[in-house]
């Protein structure tokens, strides 16, 4: 009996996808939970794996159509295809065949952008990762676009070579507007020059250093910096597999690979050099949003300190059993998001929002904690807080964390939160406001932990000291509400046992 292959479920913001990529074509074997086709939305790309193992028998979509959420995109039948080993064979035992076929003339493709939401106008092309005339394999990245959330991938359509680029780096493109020109069987020549022997699979896998690294473990371990020979490889013949690489990312075990020498600095005349370059799209975005929330809100800051000093020793007993235990450090932020659900229970107009003239007061908690990448802010969203545990919200931080850097976090992660939480301690600020994310109505911003002499029982002593600042729209929330939520966040860290007893 056949199996259906659904696409994923949307989020509500999101109406349809793209199919981006086929990763196995009608009558491959495939293992369950084994990628097959790649969905595009308008900020992430969705992967679909095999729900039971089998052949798929029919691809009902093409790579380019748009699709619904859950729409039926192929079948799965029982039984396992032909083995694969014998095309492999079958090219080796002919090694002179494939450049007369590549030289045949290979099918043209037009290389286009992805195809933009409603909201979404234009992007820009970040990078070209191949260059015209150098040999690709299917699936391989050619091109980078950027949009106002996240990178989407151009990737190549069949085997070959791009023979024209139509749009340069930095350019504005437009949805599905064509990027270059590829043919299928390009480059052949430069693939003829490998030995005979080599297989199909081979083909695929790159030698890093003494490894061979499949391309998507290669670029996973070029993201993070690791070094490549503290990689147990788990593939045929010890080959390194973006598994590998995820299991060595998660546990750490991956060193870092030792930082090049810097490299000297262009050469640029004057005396007084300069270098102009675009804002990046994120960038842009960041910068509308907070300047938004400066014109339509009313927005104030109240401040408060807070002795970290209860937290700190609380911290310092128990990390090495909390580590042990939960497998995961135990840092500040998870009571600083127990502390603000707590508080936002007791306060529910700071945990409201403003939709147009209406003010939504939600039941419950779901905390967005602002994160720094490389290409700007995004803020992810624990959901239900009240319910997590402080060892649950260190796991969601620390995850959240890595697949920001990595460009990996979904589009329903980053909507929808009722509250926000910024450190910008950890760059050592020692107090800032912070601006509001709309349509909420309050962010608390955390800052650096700095001794100080202070008055304790009529004596002078030095304590662990932090500035809170709490920004809120005072269109929603008086001046008497927001100061008496920060203290409330105050006493719950000062004391923390009242986060157990909820008092």
């Amino acid at each position: 009996m056949a199996t259906e292959i659904k696409a994923p479920t949307f989020p509500e913001s999101v109406a349809e996808g793209t199919v981006a990529a086929w990763h196995k074509q009608p009558g491959d074997s495939v293992e369950r939970d084994e990628l097959i086709v790649e969905i595009e939305t308008d900020k992430v790309v969705l992967e679909v794996l095999a729900p039971e193992a089998g052949t798929l028998s029919e691809s009902l979509v093409a790579e380019g159509d748009t699709v619904a959420s859950e729409q039926i995109l192929g079948r799965i039948g029982e039984g396992a295809a032909a083995p694969k080993s014998e095309a492999p064979q079958a090219e080796a035992s002919a090694p002179a065949a494939a450049p007369a076929a590549a030289d045949a003339g290979g099918e043209k493709f037009e290389v286009k952008a992805p195809t933009f939401p409603e909201s979404i106008q234009e992007g820009t092309v970040a990078a070209w990762h191949k260059q015209v005339g150098e040999p690709v394999k299917r699936d391989e990245v050619l091109a980078d676009i950027e949009t106002d959330k996240v990178v989407l991938e151009v990737v190549a359509p069949a085997d070959g070579a791009l023979v024209e680029i139509k749009t340069e780096e930095g350019s504005q493109v437009a949805s599905e507007a064509l990027l270059a020109v590829f043919q299928a069987g390009a480059g052949g020549a430069a693939a003829a020059a490998e030995p005979a022997a080599e297989t199909a699979e081979e083909e695929v896998f790159e030698q890093v250093g003494d490894k061979i690294v499949a391309p998507a473990a290669r670029k996973l371990i070029a993201e993070h910096g690791l070094d490549v020979a503290a990689i147990n490889g788990t593939g045929k013949d010890g080959r390194v597999l973006k598994e590998d690489v995820l299991k060595a990312v998660k546990s750490g075990s991956a060193k870092k690979a030792a930082a090049p020498a810097a490299a000297a600095a262009p050469v640029v005349e004057g005396e007084r050099p300069e270098k102009r370059v675009p804002m990046s799209r994120l960038r842009q975005t960041i910068a509308k949003r907070l300047v938004q929330a400066q014109q339509t809100a009313a927005m104030l800051t109240t401040y408060n300190e807070v002795d970290m000093g209860a937290v700190m020793e609380l911290r310092k007993q128990y990390k090495d059993t909390f580590l042990k235990a939960h497998d995961v450090k135990l840092g500040f932020m998870g009571f600083f998001v127990k502390a603000a659900s707590e508080a936002l229970k007791r306060f529910p107009d700071v945990n409201a929002s403003i939709d147009g003239s209406d003010i939504v007061y939600h039941g419950y908690q779901d905390i967005g904690v602002a994160v720094s990448t490389e290409r700007g802010l995004v803020v992810p969203v624990l959901r239900d807080t009240d319910s997590m545990k402080i060892a649950d919200v260190e796991k969601g931080i620390v995850d959240f964390g890595q697949r920001a850097r990595a460009g990996k976090l979904g589009i329903d992660e980053m909507q929808g939160g009722t509250f926000t939480i910024t450190n910008g301690g950890i760059f050592g600020s020692l107090m800032s406001t912070p601006i509001l994310n709309p349509p909420q109505t309050a962010i608390l911003g955390m800052h650096k932990i700095q001794e100080r002499p202070m008055a304790v029982n009529g004596k002078v002593e030095i304590r662990p000291m932090m500035y809170l600042a709490l920004s809120y729209d005072h269109r929603m929330i008086d001046g008497k509400d927001a100061v008496q939520f920060l203290v409330t966040i105050k006493e719950l860290l000062e004391d923390p046992a009242r986060l157990l007893l909820e008092i």
